[in-house]
């Protein structure tokens, strides 16, 4: 598998995006929704990378800058395809690596807290991550959780 940084142009990973909202809408209040659109994650300050096999996409991710020291973790999906693999283990990996290359001291995230998201969550824990209370811009919010690491 590759890691790549990805300009979001090729059809397979506006799909998996589209769906990626559509799942988010589908399990969350839309005032829970805070997931990236396209133009959301073609921002200056968000870098967003895919995984590949060959020509097949295995999934995506995405940092955004919130502070010079700190990055927030966005956009984390897997294809169904290629769930189950380590996909999103080294995705998050890939994208730890080059948030301490940044400099960042902390990448923080929100998720779900329904059923939904628990394979999401067990996965930030097992990498580190810790709650925390809401950071930036979010509230508190009985469909959101929030989690950090200190890197």
């Amino acid at each position: 598998m590759r890691i790549e940084v990805d300009d979001l142009s090729r059809p397979q990973v506006q799909a998996l995006l589209t769906e990626h909202l559509e799942d988010m809408n589908a399990t969350s209040p839309a005032e829970s929704v805070h997931a990236l659109d396209l133009s959301g994650l073609r921002a200056s300050d968000v870098c967003v990378w895919t995984a590949w096999d060959a020509d097949t996409l295995c999934g995506i991710a995405a940092l955004k800058e919130l502070t010079p020291d700190h990055g927030e973790l966005k956009s984390m999906r897997t294809t169904g395809a290629a769930r189950g693999q380590g996909v999103a283990s080294r995705l998050l990996v890939h994208v730890l690596d080059d948030a301490r290359r940044r400099g960042y001291r902390r990448v923080s995230l929100e998720t779900g807290t329904q059923d939904y998201f628990a394979a999401a969550r067990r996965l930030y824990v097992r990498h580190g991550f810790v709650e925390c209370p809401p950071f930036a811009d979010y509230v508190l919010d009985p469909s959101s959780t929030f989690f950090s690491l200190s890197l």
